[in-house]
């Protein structure tokens, strides 16, 4: 299922616009207007000044990969109608209950990641972009399963999945994440030689900002040093706050991002939500804006 003429117009009108008016292209997650329908948290994520939207796909229901064609294209035309780009699909394995990528149970890991490929579906119907592999919870290397065995399978799956994921215009985007969040791929370092090692263009990874904890260098050395990788990029403060709220140092990000010239989706990823999601969503909008006209 393709976008209609119509949807594509404006989906390009609105990345020409972000192209045009600002250096950079700022997106938000939807899970930041959390109690806010769809229809709402895009006319917000607009109205705060942004020029795309990323989606958790559990927001979209209990079972968002079994959207139907009417559905996905409805939320292709509410994204369309407040001039937001669809950007792509993050925490991928939050829903339904009981996936896991890297488990023993080989019939729990087929389940797992036939469900992955449905959900580079989804993110293809909804207008391509890329689908972010964090989800600690449903890839952690459990007991029985050695750090080495983990990455090796999540590695033989998103091998597996790359030929499907270009086809339909995805990119695959292993995360980084923080050793407090996940026991597996916790530095850039250790996701690039994974993704080196898979050598396909529909496997590449991300920076973001919160998930450098387990990191020795500075942000700016990371960003140059793997840029060639760097499909996406997640901003949020350290404590997981929005940028502006904490003391991390988001301008070194940011000159990084323009020296490499940056080309993709730069998204605000929250994971607190007070006071509210318009009030996040407006004030690290402005904050980041800000400091863009510095730089």
């Amino acid at each position: 299922m393709k976008p209609g003429r119509r949807e594509v117009l404006l989906g390009l009108t609105a990345v020409a616009c972000a192209r045009r008016e600002h250096g950079m292209k700022l997106a938000v997650c939807n899970n930041t207007f959390r109690g806010s329908g769809f229809a709402e948290a895009c006319r917000l994520a607009a109205r705060a000044g942004y020029n795309g939207l990323e989606i958790g796909p559990a927001t979209l229901g209990d079972d968002p990969a079994a959207l139907t064609a009417a559905q996905r294209a409805e939320l292709r035309r509410t994204m369309a109608g407040e001039g937001l780009a669809f950007v792509g699909l993050h925490n991928l394995l939050a829903a339904p209950p009981g996936l896991h990528i890297t488990t023993p149970d080989a019939g729990i890991r087929e389940r797992s990641w036939a469900y992955f490929r449905r959900l580079i579906d989804l993110c293809a119907d909804l207008g391509g972009g890329g689908v972010v592999l964090g989800s600690s919870k449903q890839r952690d290397a459990m007991e029985g399963v050695t750090r080495e065995e983990a990455v090796g399978r999540i590695r033989d799956g998103l091998a597996a999945l790359a030929p499907h994921a270009a086809e339909r215009g995805v990119t695959l985007l292993p995360e980084t994440l923080a050793p407090h969040l996940s026991n597996v791929l916790t530095t850039m370092a250790e996701t690039v030689a994974m993704v080196e090692s898979i050598a396909h263009p529909a496997v590449q990874t991300l920076f973001d900002t919160h998930n450098t904890a387990g990191e020795t260098e500075p942000a700016d050395v990371l960003l140059r040093r793997h840029a060639k990788h760097i499909r996406h990029v997640h901003l949020n403060e350290m404590d997981g706050r929005h940028p502006g709220a904490g003391d991390y140092d988001f301008a070194l990000a940011l000159r990084a991002l323009r020296a490499i010239q940056y080309p993709g989706w730069v998204s605000v990823e929250v994971f607190h939500f007070e006071p509210s999601g318009e009030v996040i969503a407006r004030e690290a909008a402005q904050y980041l804006r800000r400091i863009e006209a510095g730089l």
